[in-house]
């Protein structure tokens, strides 16, 4: 956990720090490794953020399946409807999501809803 600490301390988006030190929190405090890999891919430099598109979603999500992506979603080809928490989105990619009947959501309202974070899948 030191090691994301090093990382974190370099970040200046206030939001940001704050999304690191929730998931590292409920990441200990419900025994759940996804939360904390999440955190160690934020904590990571921004240019090694993913930033997946509508179509690897729909490549690889089932449908109403909850996917989060530790980084920025895309827009592109989307017809099934799942939940995706990223920490930013396109507005393309948003509009898209909701038009299949999704939803979009930030991962700070994922970890609060789903704080053990069970059933939820990461795309890189």
């Amino acid at each position: 956990m030191g090691k994301i600490r090093k990382l974190q301390r370099r970040k200046t988006n206030p939001r940001l720090v704050k999304l690191i030190d929730l998931l590292l929190e409920e990441g200990a405090k419900n025994e759940s490794n996804l939360w904390k890999v999440v955190a160690e891919r934020l904590a990571s430099p921004t240019r090694r953020w993913a930033e997946v598109s509508l179509s690897k979603i729909e490549r690889y999500a089932r449908e109403n399946e909850v996917i989060v992506v530790p980084g920025k979603v895309l827009g592109g080809n989307l017809t099934k409807a799942v939940k995706v928490a990223a920490f930013n989105f396109s507005e393309s990619a948003k509009e898209k999501i909701i038009a299949t009947g999704g939803q979009w959501m930030r991962i700070e309202d994922l970890v609060k809803v789903n704080p053990k974070g069970s059933g939820v899948r990461i795309l890189v």
